[in-house]
């Protein structure tokens, strides 16, 4: 930078500035050194700098080739001499804007500045910079504390969210009962009438029918008694009787009369089943027989149990105890039966396609079975197990199975409230117990425990 450059530059700022050689002749300076120094700017021209402070020029000449060897900026202190005869002493900044070299010197800029006014301007920076520490320490504060807050309304949030989401599973859960209780009502309310409706016809067969065979057996004593009194029929008599295999004909007439009467009294058993099933509406706790509950959901559910292309055929084993009559909810015990069997049999299915059973060859004595046991326990309580031996449920999935909405089958195969509902009808509403026991490989027990009243 050459001195006219330097003096473009000075005249715009308002800090004392001088351009010096490391020699220390004085190149340019601006305005508020002349003012400094009480003097007029073109009086300090072809001056050095010797000419204008008290110090010794060897130390000055130590100090300048101290800026001029350094690409630091160098404080050191002068003292003017200003022209009314008065000194000033003034701290300066040297840098070095072009380093000596043995073609050129070095150029150094000197920043002064009045030690007095520097001293206040540092009280004040000093008042200030305080100032500023108390401020940023009560926005330190300020901002612990809304960190504090936002913590706690984070906190809050978090709490309320939970709360929300376990309202939203309630309802969810409590939607979903409603839905499955009006459909278990209206599969109630149709099974009975479909009971009732079946029921009428079947009653007029099953009583007519012991009619028609004492009818048939009259007759079939009156024929015998015209052979005997009439040996040599007409040929035509003998042609006909040829014709209809009469021999063959009366003795298929019994055992169709003996099936009729088997099938009739099957359709009225079926009936009753369905009569008991159709419990589910019923809202008020009554005496009932355990066995009926579980004989008329093993009706419901007996096409599950038959054999097909894909799955061999499930046996039940009913080892039933002498049980006293139950007063509990007959309707929500039977929905749980249905909850636990259509799992056992959903598990047993499973097992299948897993390759355990082949659904041809099923006579092995490892085939797939449901056992159900009840027994007493002692004279207020009573005990229902069903187990099955198919592949067993692992520790992690059996301490999930009575959660609202767990569930392992597929998406459209189950909600996850079967056993979560069958938890609460065993527990809340019988004050009961329902616990689960299983080994993988061997299958798995639901156990139910209920108290006789």
């Amino acid at each position: 930078m050459s001195p006219e450059q330097f003096l473009e530059l000075a005249k715009v700022l308002p800090e004392p500035l001088l351009l010096v050689s490391s020699k220390g002749e004085l190149l340019a300076s601006n305005q508020p050194v002349a003012d400094m120094l009480g003097l007029r700017r073109q009086e300090l021209r072809g001056k050095m700098l010797f000419d204008l402070v008290t110090e010794c020029a060897n130390d000055i000449i130590k100090y300048l080739q101290a800026c001029s060897s350094s690409r630091a900026m160098i404080l050191g202190s002068l003292t003017l001499r200003r022209n009314d005869g008065q000194t000033l002493i003034c701290r300066s900044q040297g840098a070095v804007i072009q380093p000596w070299s043995a073609e050129s010197s070095a150029l150094i800029v000197l920043r002064l500045e009045n030690r007095t006014v520097a001293s206040n301007n540092f009280l004040l920076l000093n008042d200030k910079i305080e100032e500023l520490a108390k401020e940023v320490q009560k926005r330190k504060q300020a901002e612990l504390e809304l960190q504090k807050a936002n913590e706690e309304l984070e906190i809050r949030v978090e709490e309320r969210t939970i709360a929300l989401q376990e309202t939203l599973n309630e309802l969810q859960i409590t939607q979903t009962q409603l839905i499955q209780a009006e459909k278990m009502s209206s599969l109630g309310q149709m099974i009975a009438g479909i009971a009732h409706e079946v029921n009428n016809p079947v009653s007029f067969i099953y009583g007519n029918l012991h009619h028609a065979h004492k009818y048939t057996q009259d007759l079939l004593k009156l024929l015998q008694i015209y052979q005997q009194a009439c040996p040599n029929l007409p040929l035509e008599l003998e042609k006909q009787i040829e014709e209809i295999d009469l021999d063959f004909l009366i003795e298929d007439i019994i055992k169709l009369f003996d099936s009729m009467r088997v099938g009739t009294e099957r359709i009225r058993e079926i009936v009753q089943s369905l009569r008991n099933f159709s419990r589910l509406d019923e809202a008020e706790l009554k005496q009932v027989n355990i066995h009926e509950g579980i004989d008329s959901t093993l009706m419901i559910l007996e096409h599950r149990l038959q054999a097909t292309q894909e799955y061999p055929e499930i046996h039940v084993i009913r080892k039933y105890g002498q049980l006293p009559n139950v007063t509990c909810y007959p309707g929500q015990l039977n929905q749980v039966f249905m909850n636990i069997l259509a799992n056992a049999i959903d598990a047993l299915e499973r097992s299948a396609i897993a390759g355990r059973w082949s659904a041809v060859n099923s006579t092995t004595i490892d085939n797939p079975q449901i056992e159900i046991r009840t027994e007493v326990i002692n004279q207020n309580w009573i005990m229902v197990t069903i187990a099955d031996n198919g592949l067993g449920i692992n520790e992690q999935v059996r301490s999930k199975l009575f959660d609202p909405f767990f569930t392992t089958k597929p998406v459209g195969k189950g909600t996850g409230l079967g056993l979560y509902v069958s938890y609460q009808i065993i527990v809340e509403k019988h004050g009961g117990k329902l616990s689960c026991f299983s080994t993988v490989g061997k299958g798995a027990e639901f156990m139910i425990k209920i108290p006789v009243k």
